[in-house]
């Protein structure tokens, strides 16, 4: 299942345990069928064939596992599917990919627009275009850069973290258990119900680190090629996002008429750039009025950026 799943997996324990008339039998084999449904496809650093194989079920109740297993697994798939249908675009984009688009673009559509812009006061459209573009190409490679060694970070932080708790879960199992039992504690989970739980969990240790990894440290594991993905998705949001306010000079004859286009394209794109940033960000059913708010202050940020960088150079050339 997915990590919604899993969340619906522990609520389901959570509400079978405060059940009037519950035994202890039935609340074991709801925690174990629970924990067997776990999706840890992904989770690399543990050698387990069989994770589901791990996990003591009783044979004799198995009738009544699949009912628990199947309401599960349909109320996720159901949530999933009414999420997409009103999300559509939102749901279908990797979050973090998005988040290095609007990383690449915003930086792409203020610096080189500014740069520009000042360069545009010394007269010379060849110049504006050699030294914009000679920014753009340095820029998208130092963006680019910059993401493929945070998303490396991220990945050897994501994988320190679970050799520490694959560690703990070996060599002291009782530090482990404690760490389950504050974050059931905080989700308020009675002790009856974290010990069963926690004697779940124990039978399958990819299980149980994955749960303390997600649920306890908050941490998701890296898709593969991260680093790559991140370096190619800033690097081209920014060349994209800082060719835009240059592609004028390439077409007019005078630098004052390259610029005033320049900076009449720059201000759509930056509304524009801000509304729809607003909606990726904060979700499709976000107010109009944020956006329209998120969208004037790109401009605003846009139009001091390329102002002071024309004042800063024609006063500096006069």
């Amino acid at each position: 299942m997915s990590i919604v799943g899993l969340k619906k997996a522990i609520s389901f324990v959570l509400q079978s345990s405060n059940e009037t008339g519950s035994t202890t039998e039935s609340n074991t084999s709801s925690s174990q069928s629970i924990i067997q449904n776990t999706d840890s496809s992904n989770y690399g650093s543990i050698n387990n064939n069989d994770p589901e194989s791990q996990l003591p079920i009783d044979n004799d109740n198995n009738n009544n596992i699949t009912p628990t297993i199947s309401k599960l697994d349909k109320d996720s798939k159901n949530d999933s599917s009414s999420s997409s249908q009103n999300n559509g675009f939102f749901d279908k984009v990797d979050p973090r990919v998005m988040s290095d688009v609007i990383i690449g673009l915003s930086d792409g559509l203020t610096v080189p627009f500014a740069l520009t812009a000042g360069l545009s006061s010394l007269g010379d459209s060849k110049l504006v275009i050699t030294g914009g573009m000679a920014e753009l190409v340095s820029g998208a490679i130092s963006m680019g850069l910059g993401g493929y060694l945070a998303a490396r970070s991220e990945v050897e932080y994501y994988k320190s973290q679970v050799r520490i708790e694959k560690s703990n879960f070996f060599e002291n199992p009782d530090l482990l258990a404690g760490e389950v039992e504050e974050i059931m504690l905080d989700m308020g989970a009675s002790i009856e119900t974290i010990d069963l739980f926690i004697r779940d969990l124990e039978n399958s240790p990819q299980a149980l680190i994955e749960f303390v990894i997600r649920f306890g440290k908050g941490l998701e594991e890296p898709a593969e090629n991260r680093q790559l993905t991140s370096a190619l998705t800033i690097g081209s949001g920014y060349f994209f996002g800082g060719f835009i306010p240059l592609v004028p000079y390439f077409f007019t004859t005078t630098v004052g008429t390259g610029l005033i286009i320049s900076v009449i394209v720059m201000l759509i794109t930056l509304f524009w750039f801000g509304y729809f940033k607003t909606s990726v960000s904060m979700g499709p059913d976000t107010p109009l009025l944020s956006k329209v708010s998120e969208g004037i202050q790109m401009v605003l940020i846009g139009t001091i950026a390329a102002g002071s960088a024309w004042s800063l150079v024609y006063f500096i050339d006069n």
